[in-house]
C-alpha cells in the first residue's frame, strides 16, 4: 500500500515484481554513476586552466567512449529482457479469472466454476467504514488463492481501460473486442489496491481495483458461499 511522501514503489508481493524492483535498483546505480562521472567532467573542465593534449585527440579514448556506452546498455537490457519473457510466461495456472472493463466498474468472472462472476463497484466515500480507503476500495473484491499462478483474461465493453495492480507489478490493457491475458503469483496473504490505469471518461479515477490474497481454504470456503449465495 502506497502511503504519502513515498518515494519508491510499493512492497512487492509477487515474484515478478520483486525482479522488477531489482531491475529497478539495477539501473539506477547505473545512472548515478554516469551522473557522478559527467558531473566530475564538468566540474573538472569548468574548474582548471590545464589543458591535456592527450584528450584533445586520441585514438584511444575514442574507442574507450564508444564502447564502454555500448558495454553498459547490454547491461541495461539483459536483464530487462529476462523480466519481459518472465512477464509473459503462463505456466499452467490454477485459477483463471476474466476482468471486464466497464464505464465504470470492473466485473469479475471465474472461469473454473460453473456460476461465480460478480461486479465490483468503488465503495462511496459517505459509505466507509472506518479504516478503509477512500477511491480504492471496492464492495467486491477479487479473491485468489496465496502462492498460486494466477491468469488474468483482460477485456472491455465500451472503451478502454487498463487492470493494473502496482504491488503484483501487473498492468494489462483492456480493450473492446480483443482478450489480452497476464499472470501472477502471491507471495503472501494481504489486500493489494490499484486502478483503472488508461484514461476512460469522467469517473476514470472511480473505478478501484482490490485483489485479496487468501490461503487456499479460505478461497475454498469464499467460493463456496459465493455459489451458494448467486
Amino acid at each position: 500500500m502506497a502511503h504519502p511522501s513515498q518515494l519508491g514503489f510499493q512492497d512487492a508481493a509477487s515474484p515478478v515484481m520483486e525482479e522488477l524492483l531489482h531491475f529497478h535498483d539495477h539501473a539506477l546505480m547505473i545512472v548515478f554513476l554516469i551522473s557522478t562521472l559527467v558531473l566530475y567532467i564538468i566540474v573538472a573542465t569548468v574548474s582548471t586552466k590545464l589543458t591535456n593534449k592527450y584528450i584533445l585527440d586520441s585514438q584511444e579514448i575514442e574507442i574507450i567512449w564508444t564502447i564502454l556506452p555500448a558495454v553498459i546498455l547490454v547491461l541495461i537490457a539483459l536483464p530487462s529482457l529476462r523480466i519481459l519473457y518472465l512477464m509473459d510466461e503462463v505456466n499452467s495456472p490454477h485459477l483463471t479469472i476474466k476482468a471486464l472493463g466497464h464505464q465504470w466498474y470492473w466485473s469479475y468472472e471465474y472461469s473454473d466454476y460453473q456460476d461465480l462472476s460478480f461486479d465490483s463497484y468503488m465503495i462511496p466515500t459517505q459509505e466507509l467504514a472506518p479504516g478503509q480507503f477512500r477511491l480504492l476500495e471496492a464492495d467486491h473484491r477479487m479473491v485468489v488463492p496465496v502462492e498460486s499462478p494466477i491468469r488474468v483474461l483482460v477485456s472491455a465493453e465500451d472503451v478502454l481501460h487498463s487492470w493494473a495492480v502496482p504491488a503484483l507489478g501487473v498492468k494489462m490493457d483492456a480493450v473492446p473486442g480483443r482478450l489480452n491475458q497476464t499472470a501472477f503469483i502471491t507471495s503472501r496473504p494481504g489486500v493489494y489496491y490499484g486502478q483503472c490505469s488508461e484514461i476512460c471518461g469522467a469517473n476514470h479515477s472511480f473505478m478501484p481495483i482490490v485483489v485479496e490474497a487468501v490461503p487456499l481454504e479460505h478461497f475454498e470456503n469464499w467460493s463456496y458461499s459465493m455459489l451458494e449465495d448467486s
